[in-house]
């Protein structure tokens, strides 16, 4: 059970996208995702299929999580039941990222990210052929 308040007395964020979380308060669950292809052109030239995520093998690949083999053992006291923030200023929370002030029990955030340069033949490239 989560039992604490959460108070925060100020909060400044300039900017917040792509599958990411402003939480003030307790969550049970809290899940992002977020995939995105950055591609890198030397000349401007648009294929038809581009953005087809399933297409490139990172975004079919199981996500490897290693197993937990460590004893875990945890003891609190919460002497008070408030989390207190006097001030947070963030310039950004981006790509499947969270901003929480609060108890979470589950947390899960994946980020897959292709990134492509396509560059032009060079002459001596060229001269090899």
């Amino acid at each position: 059970m989560l039992t604490r308040t959460s108070s925060v007395d100020r909060l400044s964020v300039s900017q917040v996208a792509f599958s990411s979380i402003i939480q003030l308060g307790d969550s049970c669950y809290l899940n992002g995702f977020s995939r995105a292809l950055a591609v890198q052109r030397e000349a401007e030239f648009f294929h038809g299929n581009e953005g087809n995520f399933p297409s490139y093998e990172i975004f079919r690949r199981p996500l490897p999580l290693p197993p937990i083999v460590e004893a875990i053992s945890i003891s609190r006291n919460n002497a008070t039941p408030l989390i207190r923030v006097n001030r947070i200023h963030v310039t950004a929370v981006s790509n499947s990222s969270i901003l929480h002030v609060g108890n979470t029990k589950h947390a899960s955030m994946e980020v897959r990210i292709k990134h492509i340069r396509q560059l032009l033949p060079r002459e001596d490239e060229q001269d090899m052929k």
